[in-house]
């Protein structure tokens, strides 16, 4: 190989080392390696759909605790109306007039459950008034995720709008209506459960491509170093042998003049 090959070939590598030392990745173009480019972009897309996918399920989980929070408060008044419908039903002691102030309480009462199941809201929308029913998380890389349904929280699906204990009244209605409200929490207990797992499995399998990623892409820096060293030393090598050539061309024509 002649000198000036060696040359060539040499500035190559030794822009090749400079360019990987500066930016730490071994690959900074297709031409240093099309196929590992093409698997750490792939890498790539795959970690960044984790780590969205992470997100979008974190936001879910706070949506759904919101939600079960304004159950929490449908709960505490279910109970409240509750004990009202037991004592309301001791009709040895309370009179029309003790009963019409316990329905007095029972109607504030079911309208904190109207205004809870109406106003809980995240992100400007309902969760607890029927409107929103199933919400699609994409919890997953590739946007697919679980499903989430939330309750219809109102009084008519209740089933306590009529409750009134002024008159004939029936108590397994709210026993039905708690029922229906420890089932909702339980649901949405289950689905944040299953977010949780959803979070911690994308932070892992983020974590991971992002090693495997790595592991191609990024340069191995003593490997590097030595290489630049050994391309530093041909070039060394090669400027010397290109001063020895011009010296000796030098001579030769200084013989050629002499002998002329």
């Amino acid at each position: 190989m002649s000198i000036s090959s060696i040359s060539n070939v040499n500035s190559r590598n030794l822009y090749q080392n400079y360019r990987q030392l500066s930016s730490g990745k071994r690959i900074n173009s297709a031409a240093d390696d099309a196929a590992g480019l093409a698997i750490a972009e792939k890498l790539r897309t795959q970690k960044n759909g984790y780590d969205v996918g992470w997100r979008n399920a974190a936001t879910s989980k706070d949506m759904v605790n919101v939600a079960e929070g304004g159950l929490s408060t449908i709960t505490d008044s279910l109970q409240r109306i509750r004990e009202l419908g037991v004592q309301a039903s001791n009709t040895a002691i309370y009179g029309d007039a003790e009963r019409q102030a316990m329905q007095d309480e029972i109607s504030q009462l079911k309208d904190s459950i109207s205004d809870a199941a109406k106003n809980t809201q995240f992100n400007t929308m309902n969760l607890l008034d029927g409107t929103m029913g199933t919400s699609h998380v994409a919890s997953g890389p590739d946007g697919s995720g679980m499903e989430i349904n939330m309750p219809d929280s109102t009084l008519a699906q209740l089933g306590i709008e009529d409750f009134d204990v002024t008159g004939d009244f029936d108590l397994s209605v709210i026993d039905d209506a708690i029922s229906k409200v420890s089932s909702f929490r339980g649901d949405l207990g289950a689905a944040s459960n299953r977010l949780d797992y959803t979070m911690n499995f994308n932070s892992y399998a983020s974590l991971n491509t992002t090693a495997a990623g790595s592991r191609i892409e990024d340069l191995d820096f003593p490997k590097a170093i030595s290489d630049m060293k050994k391309n530093s030393l041909l070039e060394e090598y090669r400027i010397m042998m290109q001063k020895r050539q011009e010296e000796e061309h030098g001579r030769v024509i200084q013989l050629l003049r002499f002998n002329s």
